[in-house]
């Protein structure tokens, strides 16, 4: 094989092996939107049943997935010796915490529950507003959810009343209770007294539109780097022999 030959071979297959990275790409980005699109599917239709019964609340990780974003119905008992609150947490823009309860549905038996929101009294950051925490048994009405998300911390293992995350095992762990693998975002209810805890917890962003748009973009930049093989080494060379 001459040098030219061998040139020619070279720059062949590395415009082949890019035009079909950037094509993967672009694939891989339409699968993204596809995903996102089938999220935002499912917390509209899961969103619109009826509340699940508590006898049919997940107690494995895949039940609980495919339980997200549905309604739910409680009765238990308030662990309200074992309430946290999630420092750095926003609500409308405005910083604060998630305070987290569990509820003891039977002995045993407890869930996650995140409560509301509360903003952060800038004068004294450990203080926390009274949140109001009957006895006895009650009554939530909520939607099933992950539980909550992580943000980025220097060290693990925090302890006290005031964290910036929980991780559901370690905290089962502590505390010795039982959660099932989710947790649930309480909801207001028209009947009941008003309360300090705000409650307009935000769903994901699914922004479909950007991952067409990084598709549009990759699938251009492959036909580009066909169109600059096919000119440069087909369609000038043959010009220029003519």
């Amino acid at each position: 094989m001459t040098a030219a030959w061998r040139e020619q071979a070279i720059v062949f297959v590395a415009a082949v092996a890019a035009c079909a990275g950037t094509a993967r790409l672009g694939l891989w980005q339409l699968d993204r939107a596809a995903q996102k699109k089938a999220i935002a599917e499912a917390i509209r239709t899961r969103g619109a049943l009826p509340p699940l019964p508590q006898a049919e609340l997940a107690r494995d990780a895949a039940t609980a997935a495919a339980q997200h974003h549905r309604p739910v119905l409680l009765r238990g008992r308030w662990l309200a010796q074992h309430t946290i609150a999630l420092d750095n947490r926003q609500m409308d823009g405005r910083p604060g915490f998630f305070m987290l309860t569990p509820l003891e549905l039977a002995p045993g038996d407890v869930v996650l529950v995140q409560r509301g929101w509360l903003p952060r009294d800038f004068q004294e950051r450990t203080r926390l507003p009274a949140v109001p925490t009957p006895e006895g048994e009650v009554r939530v009405l909520g939607r099933i959810a992950a539980p909550p998300s992580a943000l980025f911390a220097l060290g693990e293992g925090e302890r006290g009343p005031i964290r910036q995350n929980l991780v559901l095992d370690d905290f089962s762990r502590e505390t010795r209770l039982a959660f099932r693998p989710l947790s649930v975002q309480q909801l207001d209810e028209p009947s009941a007294p008003p309360e300090p805890l705000q409650r307009r917890w935000s769903q994901p962003v699914l922004d479909t539109g950007k991952h067409h748009g990084y598709a549009f973009q990759w699938f251009a930049l492959s036909a580009l780097i066909a169109g600059l093989y096919v000119w440069l080494q087909i369609i000038r060379p043959r010009r220029a022999r003519r």
